[in-house]
């Protein structure tokens, strides 16, 4: 699946850069003045997810090149080779198959020479039948007492995925169990989750592959040590208030963790694209078995439309090529995703890690440096509130922002004239970005000259209207199946590894040596660069004088 020939050197590349210099200071207003239907034509849907591109600086000229670029770099291909099972992440020599998580019974889906869709369908048999009893409260405490609490413990893919999802799916979930998520080493994190629980009723869920994550274990050691304080220091009390999200069943068992209550999952699921495995167990607990269900369902909905529909037609695909078109044509360097629905506000956090983690790197696959940009920052709030703070410089500041906008027909929560107040602005949002207001339009309106610069809008920034019916699991599951795919169409055409992390471990691994030198009662001898060695010594001191 290598790349023989380098990006710069592909006819489409070639092709996009001299079109760019054609079109780049075309302005929207121009573009809809000469395709009155411009609106009606640049749209595409499906799996009942429709997404408005018009207001993109496109030509019916950018998006073919665009598309014959993606054909030039395989990326069909590449596709098929990841829902064949093959291993196309190649520093690790493992197949990327998430899409097997959601894969339906009966399907075939070969690694190694094993199905493995039996297997993902046995772990979500088994918890279903754990979140049943649960919920129904036949699983009790060690005191009897039913569980009242879930805290999941987790870092990383195995915390931003549940905690967006139970947010997002907030509305279907039981709300007689008390849901809270901890991440952070920051002792904070674990105390403020745990401090009005009652032990007796909490139950903890470990999600770690190896058992052995610093960050996640040491948290959950606090948790083993903050339940059993509350039961009578009996550690027998472990079994009934731990379960574990593992493949290590000897370090589970240590733990003190019955190996029956352990959930597997395979090294062909990368973190980032673990939320609709047994990583999600908290958000089955909160919203139940069917509901989870539909959500891997809507998850499938979105694989088979990206790998059916043709390129031009696909909607991660043209998602993908727009975000490639601004970061490595226009020089944009982030993209703002702006979810209209208070449901989502963890939605910007989780794409973070999705698109950062997979596409930020800086060699190509055969491990050649890269000289075109890769991976924009992604980032983003719920509307309506980023109205009153970032959005000026969205509107008037000089850096160019493509934004994705999602928003949705109909609320979960209707009141009064509200979901139509919020929709209408995100329509008006992505008009004002695309068309802004000129100095003579200011004019008219009675401004002062004086003033007028600074109430100009200069307009032609970018954006996407992704529109949905509402916000049902099945709805969450196809939205985040594409930004998955689009982020596999982008990391593709640059031929770089999406589905590696090499660069989350040199930090941790220097903090492992760390750890014992801010520790260590007597004076360390200390082999770091003199600023981190006088870091040290400081932390040191100002600990000692707090004792």
């Amino acid at each position: 699946m290598l790349q023989t020939k380098p990006l710069k050197e592909t006819p489409a590349w070639n092709a996009l850069q001299a079109h760019h210099k054609e079109v780049k200071d075309i302005h929207l207003r121009k573009l809809f003045a000469d395709d009155p239907d411009r609106g009606e034509r640049f749209n595409v849907e499906g799996a009942n997810l429709y997404l408005d591109y018009s207001k993109n600086r496109i030509t019916d000229e950018t998006v073919r090149l665009l598309v014959q670029l993606a054909r030039e770099r395989g990326v069909a291909e590449r596709r098929d080779a990841m829902f064949r099972g093959e291993k196309i992440n190649v520093t690790e020599k493992r197949a990327v198959l998430h899409t097997a998580l959601r894969a339906p019974k009966g399907s075939s889906i070969v690694v190694d020479g094993e199905n493995v869709v039996p297997q993902v369908h046995a772990v979500l048999d088994k918890m279903a039948d754990f979140s049943n009893r649960v919920r129904r409260g036949e699983w009790r405490g060690h005191t009897g007492k039913v569980i009242r609490n879930v805290i999941n413990i987790g870092i990383g893919g195995s915390d931003l995925g549940p905690v967006m999802a139970y947010e997002a799916l907030r509305h279907y979930s039981d709300r007689s169990i008390t849901f809270r998520f901890v991440s952070n080493v920051d002792g904070t994190d674990f105390t403020e989750a745990t401090r009005d629980l009652d032990p007796a009723e909490t139950l903890f869920i470990i999600s770690s592959k190896t058992f052995t994550t610093l960050e996640t274990m040491t948290n959950a050691h606090s948790a083993r040590l903050w339940s059993i304080e509350g039961l009578r220091n009996d550690e027998k009390s472990v079994a009934k208030h731990f379960v574990a999200v593992s493949t290590s069943a000897a370090e589970v068992a240590k733990f003190g963790i019955d190996t029956a209550n352990m959930f597997g999952f395979w090294d062909w699921v990368g973190g980032r694209y673990s939320m609709d495995s047994a990583i999600a167990l908290s958000t089955m607990l909160a919203i139940g078995p069917d509901n989870f269900r539909a959500m891997l369902d809507g998850f499938h909905q979105m694989d088979e439309h990206f790998r059916s529909v043709p390129l031009e037609r696909n909607l991660p695909v043209l998602m993908g090529l727009l975000s490639l078109w601004y970061n490595n044509f226009f020089g944009a360097q982030t993209v703002a995703v702006f979810p209209y629905d208070q449901y989502l506000k963890r939605f910007p956090a989780y794409l973070q890690q999705l698109t950062m983690e997979s596409n930020g790197k800086h060699v190509t696959l055969a491990g050649t440096q890269v000289d075109y940009e890769t991976g924009p920052i992604y980032w983003g709030e719920p509307g309506i509130n980023g109205q009153h703070s970032f959005y000026q410089l969205t509107h008037q500041g000089t850096k160019l922002i493509p934004a994705d906008f999602i928003a949705f027909s109909h609320s979960l929560n209707p009141l009064g004239r509200h979901h139509d107040m919020l929709v209408a602005n995100v329509f008006a949002q992505t008009e004002a970005l695309a068309f802004g207001k000129t100095a003579e339009q200011v004019k008219a309106e009675g401004t002062p000259d004086w003033l007028v610069p600074h109430r100009v809008f200069e307009g032609n920034r970018p954006s996407n209207t992704i529109l949905m019916d509402r916000l049902t699991p099945a709805a969450l599951g196809k939205l985040i199946a594409l930004y998955e795919h689009s982020v596999f169409i982008q990391g593709a055409i640059w031929n770089v590894d999406s589905f590696d992390q090499w660069g989350v471990e040199l930090g941790k691994i220097l903090a492992q040596r760390i750890i014992p030198e801010l520790e260590s009662k007597a004076e360390p001898k200390l082999e770091h660069h003199s600023s981190t060695n006088n870091l040290i010594r400081r932390y040191r001191r100002l600990k000692e004088t707090s004792r």
